[in-house]
Parts: C-alpha cells; sequence; structure tokens
C-alpha cells in the first residue's frame, strides 16, 4: 500500500539544537509538534557523532507516541536500534536497496534527489518517497545543489507516482505553490526551527492553511 505522506514534514537539524538542556527541548519540540498534528518528523545530525545521535533519537523516541513516525536520516542501523519507524537517505549514503535491507519491509525508506537522472533512477527502487530540490535557495547545506524551481517539482511529479516530497526554502508564504505544483508533502528546515522560531505555532499555522 502506497505510503500516504502528510502536508508538511519537519526536518529537525541538530545545528538547531540548543547546547544548555538539549534533552528537555527536544522532549517538549516533539511533544508540541505532535500536539499541534504533526505526523512525520526527520531527526538529521550532519555534524555530531553517533554517540551524540543515538542521545538525541532516544530522546525523541521516549517523547513520541506511535501517532508520530519518526524518520532518521543517513543511518538505517541507528534506525532500528532506537526504534525509528524509517530512514531517509542522500545520493552518498548507503544506497535504498541496502537501507532496506537493513531497516526491513515494514520501515519507511525515503531518499533524496536532485535531478532528473537521480530521479527516474530512485522511482525504480524500492523507496516509499522521493525528496526532490532544493526548489528555492536554501541555508540548511553548506554546498547545495542547484535549485529546481517549480518547473523542476511539475517535472519530478511528471516523472514518478511515488509519494514527493519538495525540499529547500520552502516557508509559509511559498509552501502553496509547492504543492499546487504537484509535491505531495513539503519538508521545512530552518523555516520551522532555530532562534527565535515558534516551531509548535508554525506547524499549527501550517496545517491549519495546508492540512
Amino acid at each position: 500500500m502506497p505510503l500516504l505522506l502528510p502536508s508538511l514534514y519537519p526536518i529537525l537539524d541538530a545545528s538547531f539544537l540548543p547546547a544548555f538542556e538539549r534533552g528537555a527541548y527536544l522532549t517538549r519540540i516533539v511533544c508540541e509538534l505532535e500536539d499541534e498534528g504533526v505526523t512525520l518528523l526527520q531527526y538529521r545530525n550532519k555534524s555530531g557523532d553517533e554517540a551524540e545521535a543515538l542521545t538525541d533519537a532516544e530522546v525523541m523516541r521516549t517523547a513520541a507516541t506511535k501517532a508520530l513516525r519518526l524518520i532518521m536520516n543517513d543511518s538505517p542501523e541507528l534506525a532500528v536500534r532506537v526504534g525509528f519507524d524509517g530512514v531517509h537517505v542522500g545520493q552518498t549514503d548507503r544506497s535504498p536497496s541496502e537501507a532496506r535491507a537493513i531497516v526491513g519491509a515494514e520501515r519507511i525508506v525515503g531518499v533524496s534527489t536532485h535531478n532528473r537522472a537521480q530521479l527516474t533512477a530512485a522511482a525504480a527502487l524500492p523507496v516509499d518517497y522521493i525528496a526532490f530540490g532544493p526548489v528555492f535557495a536554501t541555508s540548511s547545506k553548506l554546498n547545495p545543489d542547484p535549485v529546481v524551481g517549480l518547473d523542476g517539482v511539475r517535472e519530478a511529479r511528471a516523472l514518478t507516482s511515488k509519494p514527493l516530497v519538495a525540499i529547500g526554502g520552502i516557508t509559509l508564504e511559498n509552501a502553496q505553490s509547492v504543492l499546487d505544483a504537484g509535491a505531495d508533502s513539503v519538508a521545512m528546515i530552518s523555516a520551522m526551527f532555530g532562534p527565535g522560531k515558534d516551531s509548535a505555532k508554525i506547524a499549527k499555522d501550517f496545517l491549519r492553511n495546508f492540512r
């Protein structure tokens, strides 16, 4: 049965987590997002070590109920170890086929793509959804891939029937245009998390408009 993606797919990058009372923050943000109706949340840690990622993931798993599916970025082994609901891999991580073999048939596997060739290849792989972008300029990656724009999203939609997550520079203000272009779901990263951001309110406002 195809995965039914929610319209909102928050990605919590570890770089946004505070150094002080990190566990308490993680617990609060997971509970608040779930309370506002978020049903899919990815944890991404590109700079910390495995021990840090494991600690963060265990806090998140304890805080979330089964209503909130948790996705681990990059590491299928860690996803299984902490009981996350799936894994998301990029073009330089383990292949989707390797990830599927590790996490099994029941967990979610997603993959990042950035151009037509990657997306076409991903469509034939054992993945539950395909992420495509960056749609707009983004500050959440040090070396982002070229912007694909809304036309890129439209092309991606025409190339695959698999659930499509648009990613890169998406905000409350431009999300409608991305969904109109054919995305099933939009990933929000820096527009939702970071200093001064009320992540729960942003999620609430999004879901009120785009559920």
